[in-house]
């Protein structure tokens, strides 16, 4: 059902927990399936210097919360604000269509805190 790279971010999340003294933070809920997906970041120059994830909810939140701060670690703000999800979720090796939300979940996250970082 999961492919391999779901499965591994979900047996061993990269980037969990939070920021200390983060710049910005956010926490989304799924209101459909109640899974809830918390980003924390540090920017420094303009580039995501830290960021993690705290998140609840089904297998797939889980692994596109890990596989985002992978993905954007490093990356400007501006980059970041450019990742699609179809890019994160042909990183985890796709999703099947019910697990689909878990993409839109982690995006949204981001969007929201990036939004919050402004013009760092």
């Amino acid at each position: 059902m999961y492919s391999p790279q779901v499965l591994d971010h979900f047996e061993h999340p990269r980037n969990a927990g939070a920021v200390a003294d983060a710049h910005a933070s956010v926490r989304i809920e799924n209101p459909a399936c109640g899974d809830v997906l918390e980003l924390t970041v540090k920017v420094a120059e303009g580039r995501i210097v830290e960021i993690r994830f705290r998140a609840k909810g089904c297998v797939a939140a889980m692994a596109c919360g890990s596989a985002l701060t992978e993905l954007v670690s490093g990356m400007s703000v501006d980059e970041a604000r450019k990742l699609r999800r179809e890019e994160l979720i042909r990183s985890v090796g796709g999703l099947p269509p019910a697990s689909s939300h878990a993409g839109h979940l982690a995006m949204d996250a981001l969007a929201a805190v990036l939004e919050k970082l402004g013009d760092r």
